[in-house]
């Protein structure tokens, strides 16, 4: 190999930089998606191409790296409850796209490259493998949580296990002249060893780390070495490293949030570093000099072919067989034809071990070049009909929201630099996706001093700071008034702010109330939403959300707005949410919830004594929402007057939000099976018989409940890291 024109570390770097920032670009007025590009670069500047680069160990390294973050990234961005969905259609066509190619190279390398058996069955494998190169496109057109893109992924994971345990036991027969059954299963139980250490260990040290270090730096460079680790240990027990990039990706899904800052920096490292490594790492190793050779271009044509119609005839079939329509058909194909990481490992394998020869080593490098430049292109076709399709359907679906303002205000209350990111990090969790969502963060101060500017200036760069590097646009206002609360009410005026997001106040004496003087001015003069938020832990690590949803609460104007920001909250957060209320308004809360993606459970508690009874099964890492209403709303009884009193005894170690609806705005027509109007409420119960029952609900939580919580603590004290907490 002659020597490269540039050698220097610094010119190298440069030369990568470009390609990575000119093939967007370029390639974008053209309408090619640029993976191709960045592909046919490699090719370009490669050893096989006008050698300006030498395929080094840099390029080797970076682009092992690149393969693992671009596996962990497509784990890390699956919906799971979209993909549990699915499950079963992507079982099936795992099934058939692991199937009809190993069954097609099987019989197509025997009878017509004449072929040995087990030469046969390794080239089986590589048809039946895949990689998840153009996942990336479907990323960038936000249809990540259609039904054809998560059919596919759990279709890669059954292809690449099943690829890989045939690579196994080809192999076997290749050194031993026989199919090693004990090794086969051997193989199988490090497989289910790993995938439970890997289940019960990751979320207990990604919980208790998140919990200890807050900082994004910290944390994100423990991620990846989870990542890399679990990459690891599955090479080391004969599986492939991609395929533990992917596992760990699924498990860590729960704890990084789509919207945190956290996932921000993830998604900007990987696709402004490592994948595009990857990518011109992969053409750097494609020779096109060896199309020269006619029989060489016949063996590839044919690999080809058989490569994308044994990839193309399971898309085609579950397309059928689902009723889905052909973009989704040609998504399922995109994502499945193109074939990199585990094609690569077989083919090596089979090279080294003197099975076949250069030929199909080198046919088998060109299918993985078209099939890496075709994959992209059908699935960049398609994705766009797909984008259409799921906005028109989410229009249709999405009526309730449709009659609200499309433009939203979130004003967040910064006034103690010590809460401001956890507050800036719940609005942006809570916020909708649908139409135009602005945030504004505001300190007011009543003082013109040098240390209120500076204290002012502390908490809005750190707003700042939060919300740039979650990539969500907010604007800062610093104001000087009369007194705090005039202050926002003058904000919320100016700015037609539609909620209001703040730190629970924290009592200072006796006299002292539980929410404070200015909450409760904040309140009486003005009727939009109010959030009020305290948390002990980082949001990512909440278990579950328990929701109090008061008697006649969904006759509340703002009864729609908030729901739709605690189903916001759950589904980026990824836990359950439990919603505790009287039976009447659970109908309601499913015809709004519908759509939206999360695990939900209801809890029937027809009086505010039986949820106090409930409440003896919340845990430290449970996030309670209580729904509270302003004096004279529809919803607000005289229980309400005792709700600071109950919060500060029973609820003073939980992460708490208490939420007051909107009032006297244009409520919603409510996607629902049940008339809201239709309940009975002519029923009440005599006032004795709940003094009675009051009395014996607070002796019961004043003897019993800190010693049932307190063994509960001690049971569950090694399964605090649970997905969602039901198992407790």
């Amino acid at each position: 190999m002659p020597h490269p024109i540039v050698s220097n570390p610094v010119l190298i770097f440069f030369i990568v930089l470009v390609i990575i920032l000119m093939a967007p670009l370029l390639l974008n007025k053209l309408r090619i998606p640029h993976i191709i590009g960045m592909i046919v670069a490699g090719v370009v500047i490669g050893p096989y191409g006008i050698n300006v680069l030498a395929y080094d160990s840099s390029f080797s390294i970076f682009g092992q790296v690149g393969i693992l973050y671009l596996m962990f990234l497509a784990g890390l961005e699956i919906d799971m409850y979209h993909l549990k969905l699915n499950l079963r259609r992507g079982a099936f066509f795992g099934f058939l796209t692991l199937v009809i190619p190993l069954a097609l190279g099987l019989v197509t390398s025997r009878y017509i490259l004449n072929l040995n058996w087990v030469t046969s069955l390794l080239l089986g494998s590589m048809y039946a493998s895949h990689t998840l190169i153009s996942y990336p496109v479907v990323a960038r057109f936000g249809i990540t949580k259609a039904p054809a893109v998560l059919m596919a992924i759990v279709g890669t994971i059954i292809a690449v296990i099943g690829a890989l345990l045939t690579l196994a036991g080809a192999v076997d027969v290749a050194r031993e002249g026989a199919f090693d059954l004990f090794h086969m299963g051997e193989l199988l139980i490090f497989l289910i060893i790993y995938c439970a250490a890997v289940l019960y260990a990751y979320p207990r040290l990604t919980r208790f780390f998140f919990k200890s270090y807050s900082d994004k730096v910290t944390q994100y460079v423990f991620v990846l070495a989870l990542v890399f680790l679990s990459a690891g240990i599955a090479q080391f027990i004969g599986l492939e490293p991609v395929l533990g990039a992917f596992f760990a990706g699924l498990v860590l899904n729960r704890y990084i949030p789509s919207a945190s800052p956290l996932m921000s920096s993830i998604e900007f490292v990987g696709n402004a570093l490592f994948i595009p490594y990857f990518l011109i790492s992969v053409g750097m190793m494609i020779n096109v000099r060896l199309l020269a050779n006619t029989d060489t271009l016949l063996v590839s044509l044919l690999m080809l072919t058989v490569a994308m119609v044994s990839k193309w005839l399971p898309a085609i079939i579950t397309q059928k067989v689902n009723r889905m329509d052909s973009a989704s058909g040609n998504i399922l194909f995109g994502l499945t034809s193109a074939h990199t990481a585990v094609a690569l490992a077989v083919i090596t394998v089979g090279f080294n071990m003197r099975l076949f020869d250069e030929q199909i080593l080198n046919a088998t490098v060109l299918v993985i070049l078209v099939s890496c430049a075709l994959a992209p292109i059908i699935t960049s076709s398609a994705a766009a009909k797909v984008k259409i399709q799921m906005v028109n359907s989410l229009d249709q679906d999405d009526a309730p929201a449709k009659r609200e303002k499309r433009s939203s205000t979130t004003l967040i209350s910064v006034a103690n630099p010590l809460t401001v990111q956890g507050l800036v990090e719940l609005g942006i969790l809570m916020r909708n996706q649908i139409g135009t969502h602005k945030l504004i963060a505001a300190h007011v101060r009543n003082e013109n001093t040098g240390s209120a500017r500076a204290l002012s200036d502390n908490a809005l760069n750190l707003a700042k700071k939060t919300s740039s590097s979650a990539d969500v646009p907010l604007t800062i206002l610093d104001r000087y008034d009369i007194n705090t609360v005039t202050g926002l009410l003058n904000v919320i005026t100016e700015r037609d702010v539609t909620d209001i997001i703040m730190g629970m106040h924290r009592s200072q004496g006796f006299l002292d109330s539980f929410f404070g003087k200015k909450v409760e001015e904040l309140l009486k003069n003005s009727h939009k939403m109010v959030i009020l938020s305290r948390c002990f832990i980082p949001l990512n690590t909440i278990t579950r959300i328990v929701i109090y949803v008061p008697d006649k609460a969904q006759y509340e104007t703002g009864f729609h707005r908030w729901v739709k920001a605690v189903a916001n909250l759950a589904r980026q957060l990824g836990c359950r949410a439990i919603f505790c209320g009287k039976p009447d308004v659970m109908p309601i809360l499913r015809g709004i919830l519908f759509n939206h993606g999360i695990r939900m459970e209801f809890q029937d508690t027809a009086s505010w004594d039986d949820f106090l009874i409930f409440s003896a099964n919340i845990l430290e890492d449970d996030l309670v929402v209580m729904v509270a209403a302003r004096p004279h709303s529809v919803s607000h009884t005289s229980d309400m007057n005792e709700l600071p009193t109950i919060l500060a005894r029973n609820f003073s170690r939980n992460n708490l939000i208490v939420i007051y609806p909107e009032q006297f705005g244009q409520a919603p027509v409510y996607t629902s099976f049940a008339d809201p109007l239709m309940t009975d409420t002519a029923y009440l119960p005599s006032p004795l018989w709940l003094s009675v029952r009051r009395l014996m609900v607070r002796l019961y939580m004043f003897f019993f409940k800190p010693f049932k919580q307190v063994n509960q603590n001690e049971q569950d004290q090694g399964d605090n890291s649970g997905e969602d907490g039901s198992a407790r």
